[in-house]
């Protein structure tokens, strides 16, 4: 079997590496970060994501997880009503009741986080002492850690970025004079870790730790040893969390498609010394198969134009995957911020003359993309019913949070993503209207 071509992590020209970025100050369409305790719950097994709040995080958080009414999860929300509000309790004293009762019901629990929301924060109710305090009297079997997943001035996925940057200043020291080890950061799904766990093992990387881990007595340890690499491009937080305790990340595209994944995985491989050829030889299996599922959906995605608009913080890899990948042409690559030192290789990669927005104006946007009159558009929930309604076709945003899409394995899954809305206005428009059946109404 050859093996397939490694791909350079840099393009030859500078892509949109220097191109000017539209900022955008105005309304936004966003959820808030509590969304993130969806996926964090069931990556950290023995964590549970008290949201201290109102009904209606309450009810955000059990639809957007979908849960069943029988259904035991690892998050609650602790309701902030009219008597905290108006003084008549004290929401302290409130919270610690809340605190006791939960970890009686459920000992299994080693990792408490008390989520922040708007309602606490307008209170300015203090969630960090709380948490300080709910630490010491329930020590050592449970830890208590807090964090703002407040939608005021944040987007959904920075959500998971408060949370890991919570976790980062109790990760343990790494020994003077260990040898270099690597840190995955960012919740991956389960099959995915697995998969680039088996990839490192294969390329003699290691001790490779992933963070968050699956289990809170697993924290991976952290120090001037450590390299680490980003798996999700929204953990800026995190990030310097981690670097002001030593480590030093690894410059490298984000893990999304053949092309990210394998320079992703490259940048691991030049930091422990891996062989090119040993790399070529491990990676160039999963490197055709992905090659080859990519091409099933290139005829239905390719010369397609697409719209972002600002959301998950995943928007530039994805326009990179999408275009270099796929051949479709980019119409405007909105993102809620712009981290360029993160986000540089990827940047490098983008098509020259790219329109690059921050932020957002979601009337002004709006008015691009009806000018536009992209062939898929990719919005947050509120915005993806109007746009069907006026005839666009349109894909959630938040699908591509939820759903694994890292890694070799998953890119014939990612590009089905984007080729299962258009594949459905197809046959939408082929269907036959049905004649309206009128019934007597007795």
């Amino acid at each position: 079997m050859n093996a397939a071509p490694v791909i350079p992590i840099r393009a030859a020209s500078t892509g949109c590496s220097d191109a000017p970025v539209l900022r955008e100050r105005g309304q936004r369409e966003v959820f808030c970060g509590l969304t993130g305790i969806i996926w964090l719950h069931r990556k950290i097994q023995d964590a549970f994501f008290l949201v201290v709040g109102s009904r209606t995080c309450a009810h955000l958080i059990q639809s957007a997880a979908g849960v069943m009414i029988f259904a035991e999860p690892r998050f609650a929300t602790a309701i902030i009503d009219e008597r905290d509000l108006a003084g008549l309790a004290d929401c302290n004293d409130e919270l610690d009741r809340v605190v006791a009762r939960l970890l009686e019901r459920r000992p299994e629990i080693k990792l408490l986080f008390l989520v922040g929301s708007c309602p606490s924060e307008v209170i300015k109710l203090d969630l960090s002492r709380a948490a300080q305090r709910l630490s010491a009297r329930f020590n050592p079997g449970v830890r208590v850690l807090n964090y703002s997943g407040s939608g005021i001035e944040t987007t959904f996925t920075q959500g998971e970025d408060a949370c890991l940057a919570a976790l980062v200043p109790g990760l343990p020291a790494t020994t003077a004079g260990a040898p270099i080890e690597l840190m995955v950061v960012g919740a991956l799904a389960d099959v995915v870790e697995d998969q680039f766990a088996r990839l490192f093992r294969q390329l003699g990387i290691g001790p490779v730790h992933f963070f968050p881990p699956r289990q809170a007595n697993r924290m991976p340890p952290v120090g001037p040893n450590t390299r680490f690499l980003l798996a999700q491009p929204f953990l800026a937080d995190t990030a310097q969390a981690l670097q002001a305790r030593g480590a030093r990340r690894l410059a490298a595209p984000f893990p999304l498609g053949v092309e990210g994944t394998t320079a992703w995985l490259q940048a691991a491989a030049a930091a422990f010394g891996t062989e090119g050829q040993i790399f070529d030889a491990v990676t160039a299996p999963a490197r055709q198969r992905a090659t080859a599922a990519l091409a099933r959906h290139r005829a239905q995605l390719g010369d397609r134009s697409v719209f972002f608009f600002p959301d998950s913080q995943l928007e530039i890899p994805l326009a990179r995957f999408l275009s270099r990948e796929l051949g479709m042409r980019l119409t405007e690559v909105g993102t809620p911020y712009l981290h360029r030192s993160h986000l540089a290789e990827e940047l490098a990669l983008l098509p020259e003359g790219t329109t690059l927005s921050e932020g957002q104006d979601v009337e002004k946007q709006l008015d691009r993309c009806r000018a536009a009159r992209p062939d898929i558009v990719v919005c947050g929930l509120g915005l993806a019913n109007p746009l069907e309604g006026e005839g666009m076709t349109t894909k959630w945003a938040i699908e591509l949070v939820f759903t694994p899409i890292q890694g070799y394995e998953q890119a014939g899954d990612l590009a089905e993503l984007f080729a299962r809305p258009l594949v459905r206005r197809a046959r939408l428009a082929r269907a036959p209207e049905r004649p309206a059946v009128l019934q007597e109404v007795t």
